[in-house]
């Protein structure tokens, strides 16, 4: 591989957004770092990549010497405070990492990612309560990031905050109800937190997950339980539990066609699934 091939095998893999962190390390190395002059001002793109990635791989002497060059060609770019930033968190300077962040949120409050960055830190010192109260405020700015609704969720997982989990997919399901795996992840967290009414909440979405996509194992599984859960609660009438051991037997029907629809699925492994959806449903109709 020349110069030219390198060179355009990174700008591809900025314009997709890919990291590669190892590869990158390993074409600037070999080939690019003594060929910087012949790229013209895109070495400043590529120095900036090449600097992500080697603190990805833990590189930090790649990282520090495209720091310096980046750092002497544009003194107080908030960019490059954002790597130098990035380069404390890799060497666990986890406060003075912050105090970075915050400097650069004060010249550019808008900048989503900084605010994402001072989760991370917090994260990785393992302040779950600090970084939710960050990515609240967060998300009080930018109230349409997915992936901040996510994370947040998550992070109520972590802390078994099960009700404002849930409420985190609400907000998801009203951005894009078209999407099945937030349907999934809602009924699977009003399942853990259990209880007659969460069943059933929980049997209503993992039924429109599989309705939005019908491939969706995972969603079979759960409106089975669901149902399952539902027609053997004390508290369920005779009306319901017909009802929705008719939804388990539907289920269980679903479930044994896909497996016996996949040729690497044996003969054991059919009767283990068969004989663990009769299981359940003979318990739950006792």
């Amino acid at each position: 591989m020349d110069w030219q091939e390198a060179r355009d095998i990174l700008r591809q893999w900025r314009e997709d957004n890919i990291r590669r962190s190892e590869e990158v390390v390993e074409i600037w190395q070999d080939i690019l770092i003594n060929c910087t002059n012949k790229v013209g001002d895109e070495k400043w793109l590529i120095y900036e990549q090449v600097c992500l990635a080697a603190l990805d791989c833990h590189r930090l002497d790649i990282a520090q010497e495209c720091l310096e060059a980046l750092d002497k060609q544009f003194p107080g770019s908030l960019r490059v405070r954002k790597l130098r930033a990035m380069e404390l968190e890799a060497l666990e300077r986890y406060d003075d990492a912050l105090t970075l962040y915050d400097s650069i949120l004060q010249h550019d409050e808008s900048n989503s990612v900084i605010y994402k960055r001072k989760v991370s830190v917090l994260k990785a010192q393992n302040k779950i309560p600090e970084a939710v109260k960050e990515l609240t405020d967060y998300l009080k700015k930018f109230m349409s990031d997915h992936e901040a609704w996510m994370e947040l969720s998550d992070l109520y997982l972590s802390e078994q905050d099960y009700n404002k989990a849930a409420f985190c997919y609400e907000e998801l399901i009203l951005y894009n109800p078209h999407n099945h795996l937030y349907h999934q992840r809602y009924a699977e967290i009003q399942y853990t937190i259990g209880g007659l009414e969460n069943m059933e909440i929980a049997r209503a979405y993992f039924a429109q997950s599989i309705k939005l996509n019908p491939h969706n194992m995972r969603s079979l599984y759960g409106f089975f339980l669901a149902a399952t859960n539902v027609a053997s609660s004390p508290r369920c009438s005779a009306l319901k539990k017909k009802e929705n051991l008719k939804f388990a037997a539907w289920a269980a029907l679903k479930i044994s066609a896909k497996y016996e629809d996949q040729e690497e699925c044996d003969d054991t492994q059919m009767k283990s699934v068969q004989g663990m959806l009769g299981l359940l449903t003979i318990s739950s109709s006792a």
